[in-house]
């Protein structure tokens, strides 16, 4: 009678066992099945997401080619309309891939989400088994040789224990094992997730920057067709008063400078080809070099036979202006508010930890403010044509730190205006690309 007993209280305890099992199994099936199914149709729109940003990246490099071919012509108002025009296409086309990238990484961490939320729950289901095996387990270590003896069992049914006992353990190891799988696989798509949502919060602010950029874009453009009422004759006009302020500007800048007692100390600056700088603007192009350019030299009036003391970049009005390295904004101003189309416009002079400092002129937009701390890379401003730029682009220049500051002095161009603005001994006056990385076009 005791023997049965024991038997029927097994074999119900194993029949609990195998209920238990089934209805994890079950469960665990009918999550993994809505969960594949879930992961189908975000993969189904991930790919159609894909498809959407191919497309628009070839539509924004046809759009790049035909702004380079309009940057060749001929000063022309149309010339500049066509520009503008192109440009507002171009960051408008940047916007729906900004926005479909966004969208991308939203399936794919949804995903994520997904698996991680599957993964945990077969890490439950598996500690649940492994709990199950433990107590089977305990059950049949308390049932040693003489205890199964005295109740009325046999050597067989002892044996047949022990193989179950065996292979109890056996399954408890593969399920440990399997634990400690789904733990890994649980840690590894947590990391990809949370990448995953840094990577939509670098694309969050890019679409901010680049909705910036397309307000600016259409502002300059409005401006441009107000202020020339659409006419080429007055266009031209423009673009000749802005040479004649330029010529004047010059002409104080050198005098001021050539008071200066500023002197550039010995050892204090990076050594060239360092590459120290970061380019302040994605896809660089260098319109104008630095020092005696063909266009320098043909106006003399305007450089004084000193050659272009920076380099032009290729910025349509718009365009995010980045650090070139880490640094604290000695001074932000608009020379505009002094001599209109004279000189530098809206511009950012950063001081870095090398013994240089940097430049950046023609802007729309100051995004910084004197006595910031800026890292490289970061959007400090917009581009446009502030300041005397008969056409968008970003004046970038580099100076010997001890041998340039911030001054104020006075405008005979704009008389009783007083300008306030980087300046700087002849010989603080470097060439930018001797510190920025190697252009690979």
């Amino acid at each position: 009678m005791r023997s049965r007993q024991i038997s029927a209280w097994r074999f119900g305890v194993l029949l609990l066992g195998l209920f238990s099992l089934g209805f994890l199994l079950g469960t665990s099936f009918l999550l993994r099945a809505h969960a594949d199914t879930a992961t189908s149709t975000l993969q189904t729109q991930i790919d159609q997401s894909t498809a959407q940003i191919t497309q628009l990246k070839n539509d924004i490099a046809q759009l790049q080619v035909q702004l380079n071919a309009t940057s060749k012509q001929k000063q022309t108002l149309q010339s500049a309309i066509t520009t503008l025009d192109l440009n507002i296409k171009k960051i408008t086309a940047s916007i729906a891939l900004t926005n479909a990238q966004i969208s991308q990484k939203d399936h794919e961490i949804q995903k994520i989400s997904g698996n991680i939320a599957t993964t945990t729950s077969s890490i439950g289901s598996a500690k649940n088994e492994i709990g199950d095996s433990l107590d089977q387990l305990a059950q049949l270590d308390d049932e040693p040789l003489s205890v199964v003896l005295l109740g009325g069992g046999t050597l067989s049914t002892f044996f047949d224990d022990a193989m179950k006992l065996s292979a109890l353990r056996s399954g408890l190891s593969d399920k440990i094992n399997q634990l400690s799988s789904l733990k890994v696989t649980l840690i590894s798509n947590k990391n990809t997730a949370q990448v995953k949502r840094n990577d939509l919060a670098g694309l969050q602010q890019n679409l901010a920057q680049q909705q910036q950029s397309l307000a600016i874009a259409r502002q300059t453009q409005s401006d441009l067709l107000v202020q020339t009422k659409n006419q080429e004759s007055v266009y031209q006009k423009s673009l000749a008063q802005k040479k004649a302020q330029e010529q004047k500007f010059e002409s104080d800048l050198l005098n001021f400078e050539n008071q200066l007692n500023l002197k550039v100390a010995k050892g204090s600056i990076p050594a060239a080809g360092s590459a120290v700088l970061a380019w302040p603007v994605a896809d660089p192009y260098i319109t104008q070099y630095f020092g005696n350019t063909p266009f320098s030299t043909a106006n003399p009036q305007v450089y004084n036979g000193k050659g272009h003391n920076a380099i032009d970049l290729r910025a349509s009005p718009g365009t995010p202006i980045m650090a070139a390295r880490s640094g604290i904004v000695m001074g932000t101003g608009n020379t505009d508010l002094t001599c209109p189309g004279a000189s530098y416009g809206k511009w950012i002079f950063i001081q870095h930890d090398n013994g240089l400092s940097t430049i950046y002129a023609h802007l729309s937009l100051i995004g910084v403010a004197k006595g910031d701390s800026v890292t490289t890379g970061e959007v400090i401003g917009y581009s446009d044509t502030t300041g005397y730029a008969t056409g968008p682009h970003l004046h970038f220049g580099v100076y010997a730190s001890s041998g340039a500051e911030v001054a104020s002095f006075a405008s005979k161009g704009c008389p009783g205006k007083t300008y306030t603005m980087p300046v700087g001994d002849i010989s603080a006056y470097l060439n930018p690309l001797s510190y920025l990385p190697a252009l690979s076009n």
